[in-house]
């Protein structure tokens, strides 16, 4: 595999919409134990195995939108729905053999590992905005999941596709420690990942409500704040909970969700008596090729 250093925003779009997604390995495990029996699995247990996966729930959502464009009147927004539309046996026969992320990146096994990073990251994220969904009631509290499983896509992406310069931009901001994130991103890729995110999903045609749900600039609403909380909260404390950007976090959180700090605290499993926080799991090492 080798980085193509594209120069625009809509090259990179080009670039990574056109190539094949792979999934988790561990996605193609669980779904084929689900294809065993796929007369008495329901369309929920299906999701749940997908929602574990960013990579497939893009997928998923893209297939739906190419094979309903044109005959459906409103968007599906969750994984639950789309399922329901394709059905459980075709759903399987379309989803058979897919490439796996392990094998995409055999030989890249630190960018293996980055990619690893990010998704446990987002499934992080995605534990708590859900959690936060439904203490505010929200209106649909798998559209939040979704949405925030897929905040941090572009940069999913980018490993995916661009290991090497990925790997490039690790060691930038290793090196550069007050270096801010998006211009770091700038100087490898020519594009920041909040640019590449929104350009992707719109190239995809995924639905409006969820791009703009993932779209921090619309972080006015309740619902866009719930997901970018949870997405900037998982990013703030993924290697430790001394970061100097949690406290702010912390307090928009405790706005958002009308609770004290201490039930905050209590509900992200934090001690409050001052003693040190647990570090954050990390992902496995890959193994070596």
């Amino acid at each position: 595999m080798r980085d193509v250093s594209i120069a625009t925003l809509d090259g990179w779009v080009a670039y990574m919409g056109d190539k094949p997604l792979p999934v988790l390995a561990r996605t193609v495990r669980e779904l084929a134990v689900l294809r065993e029996k796929e007369n008495s699995v329901s369309a929920r247990s299906i999701a749940q195995v997908v929602l574990h996966d960013p990579l497939m729930t893009l997928r998923v959502l893209a297939f739906i939108e190419s094979r309903n464009r044109h005959s459906q009147h409103h968007d599906i927004t969750t994984i639950e729905r789309a399922l329901m539309m394709i059905g459980i046996t075709p759903f399987f026969n379309h989803f058979d053999g897919l490439p796996t992320l392990e094998d995409h990146l055999h030989g890249h096994p630190q960018a293996l590992l980055g990619v690893m990073r990010v998704i446990a990251r987002a499934r992080r994220a995605t534990s708590w905005a859900r959690e936060w969904a439904i203490m505010r009631h929200d209106m649909d509290v798998d559209e939040i999941t979704v949405a925030t499983l897929l905040h941090d896509v572009a940069e999913v992406l980018c490993w995916v596709f661009a290991p090497k310069l990925s790997l490039d931009l690790r060691d930038l901001l290793r090196a550069n420690p007050g270096m801010r994130t998006a211009a770091a991103q700038k100087a490898v890729f020519n594009v920041t990942a909040h640019e590449l995110q929104l350009a992707l999903v719109r190239a995809w045609k995924l639905p409006s409500l969820l791009v703009e749900l993932m779209d921090d600039s619309r972080a006015a609403t309740p619902r866009t704040r719930n997901v970018s909380l949870a997405v900037n909260l998982a990013r703030h404390s993924a290697k430790g909970w001394d970061d100097p950007a949690l406290p702010d976090d912390f307090a928009a959180i405790e706005a958002l969700l009308r609770v004290s700090h201490e039930t905050l605290l209590g509900r992200l499993g934090l001690p409050m008596d001052g003693s040190p926080p647990p570090t954050p799991p990390q992902p496995d090492e890959p193994q070596q090729p």
